[in-house]
């Protein structure tokens, strides 16, 4: 299926992106900046810049399905009387400018739309238990979600599957609510929002790529669909399974007109809360991986399969390995190309390439791309120093933030499966104030990191099969 993505760079695009990418699917992305989109999504994907109607006009001709997640973040500033409007035209403008293209169309249009939306719908106090047969609750962000459904429905009219997805709270490893609280619990210093008996409907977002995803294919989605967990949560619930996750306590609980005067009206949707669940997925039969807070929780901030040790001489060691479900030759194409890399890094890294990527990797190549470490940019110049194909490669840091920094990546045929194992030797500058550095914020940035590799490999390329399931296929 060839599938037109808007919104394909946030947080959730880019998961939706490599879950189609990893399917088979023939991806093109609507982006606003069409070098960071590439950047961030890689070589196989098809980007169209926003500047070129007829390239956009184009893309969607030569598309079967669309996904629009177009949108500005709800909580990136207060609600001002600008910031309200720039929400509703991110949404609800560039919608209108999706159906009216699609439209004239005529019968070249895609025939599936899967389109954003949000419990919000329900209103910013919906307490008692709604559904997709719910009606339509009250204040600013209900009337956004509304106009925003009014103008993808539109196009239902014109023959086409209109799906809306009314998203939850979308808990992730590389955006999303987790973001922003995940550094102060890890110090022990969270805690609930308020009273925190506010109901919180949720979603892990591997969960809601997935019901994007079966949305395209499944012609029994069709109107809207709550895009939740089955088991909604209160604030001071979800507080408590994220202490457990990450083993902290969580005694500072924040005020209500902390908030307020931090969030303004933007506040209420987190003071006030959703008890929303999906009647339709559950109907449909649709499968969570995580449903349940604690499950969803505890895969977000693992490790990975991340070990950190010390070697002899005195290195840090990193040691990951896991197992994916495509052949070598795949999954060492994937990996050995420069043009990936940034698919399997965390967004806040900033990651750009600034040298050319040759053709063809082999040993002596030298890469020269940006990165942040945190708040501070670098940049990072690394060479190639051995290359055996489809089996391993590795690279050593000429100029970077560490005083030693070398990485091997090896690639082993497991049946139908491919195993890959990474192992980086670094040191740390600064000597002793260098060790503390490592035991405050280096190991656990490097465990984030390498986990967040883990998560879009095996999303990129499926977990691994096992010999069960290939008896049972055969």
């Amino acid at each position: 299926m060839k599938v037109f993505v808007t919104g394909g760079t946030g947080f959730i695009g880019r998961v939706l992106v490599a879950r189609l990418l990893g399917d088979g699917h023939e991806v093109t992305v609507y982006a606003r900046n069409t070098q960071k989109a590439a950047s961030l999504l890689g070589g196989q994907v098809t980007i169209v810049g926003v500047d070129s109607e007829k390239d956009f006009s184009d893309a969607l001709k030569n598309s079967d399905a669309v996904v629009n997640l177009q949108g500005e973040n709800l909580f990136a500033g207060r609600w001002t009387r600008s910031r309200k409007k720039a929400l509703r035209s991110s949404r609800i403008g560039f919608t209108q400018k999706l159906a009216d293209a699609i439209e004239g169309l005529g019968l070249s249009a895609p025939k599936t739309i899967v389109s954003g939306s949000a419990v919000g719908f329900y209103g910013e106090h919906a307490l008692a238990p709604r559904d997709e047969t719910s009606e339509k609750g009250a204040g600013f962000l209900a009337d956004l979600c509304a106009d925003w459904e009014k103008a993808a429905q539109r196009l239902s009219t014109q023959g086409a599957r209109v799906v809306c997805i009314r998203t939850g709270v979308v808990l992730g490893r590389d955006g999303g609510a987790i973001q922003k609280l995940l550094l102060p619990f890890q110090l022990g210093l969270g805690g609930k929002l308020a009273s925190g008996k506010q109901p919180m409907a949720w979603i892990h977002v591997s969960d809601l790529v997935n019901i994007l995803v079966t949305a395209l294919t499944d012609e029994r989605y069709e109107g809207v669909v709550n895009g939740t967990a089955p088991g909604v949560v209160t604030n001071s619930e979800f507080t408590q399974a994220l202490g457990r996750a990450l083993d902290r306590p969580t005694p500072f609980p924040v005020p209500g007109f902390a908030m307020k005067l931090a969030l303004g009206e933007a506040s209420s949707v987190l003071l006030g809360g959703q008890n929303v669940f999906s009647s339709r997925a559950t109907l449909f039969g649709f499968e969570y991986n995580y449903p349940d807070i604690d499950s969803a929780l505890r895969e977000i901030t693992s490790d990975g399969g991340v070990e950190i040790s010390k070697n002899d001489t005195g290195d840090y060691v990193l040691r990951q390995e896991l197992v994916v479900g495509r052949p070598l030759n795949e999954v060492f194409a994937f990996f050995s190309n420069a043009r990936n890399l940034s698919v399997l890094t965390p967004s806040d890294m900033s990651f750009g390439i600034k040298s050319e990527v040759p053709e063809k990797m082999q040993a002596g190549v030298v890469l020269e791309y940006d990165i942040k470490l945190g708040p501070i940019p670098m940049r990072w110049v690394s060479r190639i120093d051995a290359w055996e194909e489809e089996a391993k490669f590795s690279d050593d840091q000429l100029k970077g933030p560490y005083a030693k920094w070398h990485h091997t990546h090896e690639f082993e045929a497991r049946g139908p499966n491919t195993a890959i194992i990474d192992t980086v030797a670094y040191r740390i500058p600064l000597g002793p104030l260098g060790k503390i550095a490592h035991w405050i914020f280096v190991k656990n940035k490097l465990t984030q990191i390498f986990a967040f590799r883990r998560f879009f490999a095996e999303l990129r390329f499926g977990k691994a099969v096992s010999k069960d399931s290939l008896k049972k296929a055969s």
